[in-house]
């Protein structure tokens, strides 16, 4: 039995795999109607801040993995004294939050983003005349999707903005000119067999993932810098179990880590349809002590399209468009109530070049939309 802390589409993606291989998983979080509890053997409702029922929980199955970091440490320290947690805690402690993030980077000597503490007013001023504008203003801790986030183009946009944050710790991130985002998947099993995903370029609308393409060329060929910094990264946090780390491309072709997610990524979601393990899979086998799968690609290329609540705004989209292209794979994460910006599903188009499968995956979606 897994125990899986969160019930979203990546509980219910990791609960689809682990079926595959005989397993069965148990999820805990607080809701009752997620997508996970769909396809799970067990589902568990409680407070991530209920630590006696965390630890019930943990009781229940032999390996506990996380879904998504918006965990409380005590969690999953609850957790690890019944069963172990994959990845452990301090992983989720460094990721979680942005200052120990960039902290645990810069320690590591990891290329990342320019960064000061500007949780008060004083550090604030320091972290601008250092870093100087426009910079981002972020909240150090559980934003995700450009939410607790501020581009600030002035002292006075930053002083508003911080403002705004009521005091909550907050990071100062330099302006990074770059090229585009890519993220890279890396996978580690308990006896430290390693694999590598990527990179995968990725383009953003509104803070949110829109398109994933892999490969393209202009990025493929950064496959070593990229595995090597993502070796680093968990190597040196110890991890076992699958994480993404989120780059950016600088206008010079560097890397420079922007940000670790601890679990599975959105932009590996492509892996599902285009390689012969998938994200979700990989993420089973490390946490579980089995070798590792490939990500041998088995197809050219391919490209992934974020399905948000906004393609429902017309009236239910037109699936027929969509499944009757043999070069289309549908994934709809079984969410009640479609709104704007809300993640509710992801196309994957497979072709003979990344341009293709751009152009093909972002042509299918628009032809769901009713208008």
């Amino acid at each position: 039995m897994l125990g899986v802390l969160g019930s979203g589409q990546l509980g219910k993606m990791f609960a689809m795999a682990a079926a595959r291989l005989g397993y069965r998983v148990h999820v805990y979080a607080p809701e009752h109607d997620a997508p996970a509890a769909d396809v799970a053997y067990r589902q568990t409702i409680g407070s991530f801040d209920d630590e006696a029922a965390v630890a019930e929980f943990a009781r229940s199955v032999d390996v506990v993995t996380l879904e998504f970091e918006n965990i409380s440490a005590a969690a999953t320290e609850a957790a690890a004294r019944f069963a172990p947690v994959r990845p452990g805690g301090r992983v989720l402690h460094t990721t979680q939050q942005r200052l120990r993030e960039k902290g645990f980077l810069k320690a590591a000597g990891i290329p990342c983003t320019p960064f000061a503490e500007a949780t008060t007013k004083e550090q604030l001023a320091a972290a601008l005349a250092e870093l100087g504008t426009p910079a981002v203003l972020k909240t150090a801790a559980w934003g995700y999707d450009g939410k607790g986030q501020s581009i600030v183009r002035s002292v006075a946009e930053a002083e508003a903005a911080h403002a705004a944050l009521g005091g909550a710790p907050a990071i100062l991130e330099g302006w990074v000119d770059f090229e585009c985002e890519v993220s890279m998947l890396a996978a580690r099993n308990v006896q430290g067999e390693e694999a590598f995903f990527g990179p995968i370029a990725n383009d953003h609308a509104h803070h949110i993932l829109d398109v994933s393409v892999y490969p393209r060329p202009e990025v493929a060929k950064l496959f070593d810098d990229a595995r090597e910094i993502a070796r680093a990264v968990v190597r040196e946090l110890d991890v076992v179990g699958l994480l993404c780390v989120e780059f950016f491309l600088t206008r010079d072709g560097k890397l420079l880590v922007n940000e670790i997610a601890p679990r599975p990524h959105n932009s590996g979601h492509l892996t599902i349809d285009a390689c012969a393990c998938s994200q979700f899979e990989q993420q089973v086998r490390a946490v579980c002590g089995l070798p590792l799968g490939s990500f041998e690609t088995l197809v050219p290329a391919a490209a992934m399209a974020n399905l948000l609540g906004d393609v429902w705004q017309g009236g239910e989209p037109r699936w027929t468009r969509v499944l009757a292209d043999p070069r289309l794979r549908l994934h709809l994460y079984g969410k009640a109530e479609a709104r704007p910006g809300r993640k509710m599903g992801h196309l994957t188009a497979l072709a003979g070049t990344a341009e293709e499968a751009a152009t093909l995956v972002r042509a299918a979606r628009e032809s769901l939309i009713v208008r």
